[in-house]
């Protein structure tokens, strides 16, 4: 892909997070889903050594566009967990970078409540005012439904509920509006799609393995997920080389 002033653009990975924080013991699923925060710091402070800049979903929408050219990583985190403010947010504010957080937006202040018994743990999830303290440091916050269902299994009522919804509700709470929305398990299709688009929201990520290119669909934007067991060079290999590109789908949101 090109920009629009004909220079080939370099591929963006958005990065997928979820907890930022030492996995609970006793916790024996899933628990590739928690980044401590030394290894989170570890890894944003590599991005910045290698000249890049961390940015939220709608700070690198430029750049996604072919509008803009530089060395960029997006940094999003799925379901919107306390650790997500309590040890992300001050790394992230250390650095220079901006983040997005996708919140489920029926959940606020309460637990994953969606797969809290298949993972045999409650995590908490942001109040809105810790949400607000998110918005506050700098930081965006996107949509993730309004109960994290599956979304190709809704009807078309229930789309329309989960996703407009689910950016109505964040609008209230934050003051501001939300224009980034991720597909819950990154269960979508071409009718999901066209919801989210209508909703008015301005990009949408996936869980498709991949790095992001200029001139992708922006409704089907692919993720570089980060989990647990993954060192600093298995973190820059998926940051900075086609690794992922030659991966299969299959990452969990």
């Amino acid at each position: 892909m090109t920009t629009q002033e004909g220079r080939s653009a370099p591929a963006c990975p958005i990065f997928m997070y979820h907890n930022i924080a030492k996995a609970p013991r006793g916790l024996k699923r899933w628990r590739s889903l928690y980044v401590s925060p030394s290894a989170f710091a570890r890894q944003m402070w590599l991005l910045k050594r290698f000249g890049y800049r961390g940015l939220s979903m709608s700070d690198a929408m430029p750049y996604l566009r072919g509008e803009r050219q530089g060395r960029i990583a997006v940094i999003t985190l799925d379901d919107g967990y306390v650790d997500n403010l309590e040890f992300a947010l001050p790394i992230l504010q250390r650095y220079g970078f901006t983040a997005t957080c996708y919140v489920v937006s029926g959940s606020i202040g309460r637990y994953n409540n969606w797969d809290a018994e298949k993972l045999g743990i409650q995590k908490p999830l942001m109040t809105a005012a810790q949400l607000r303290a998110w918005q506050q440091g700098g930081m965006e916050t996107g949509a993730h439904t309004r109960s994290h269902p599956h979304l190709t299994q809704c009807s078309d009522a229930q789309l329309q509920d989960e996703i407009a919804g689910s950016k109505a509700d964040l609008e209230a709470v934050l003051g501001a509006p939300v224009t980034q929305f991720c597909y819950p398990y990154g269960d979508m299709d071409d009718r999901v799609a066209e919801v989210a688009r209508a909703a008015g929201y301005a990009a949408a990520t996936t869980t498709q393995r991949g790095r992001a290119n200029a001139g992708m669909d922006v409704w089907r934007l692919p993720r570089v997920q980060v989990a647990r067991h993954h060192v600093l060079p298995q973190f820059a290999m998926r940051a900075f080389t086609d690794y992922e590109n030659k991966r299969h789908p299959g990452s969990r949101a």
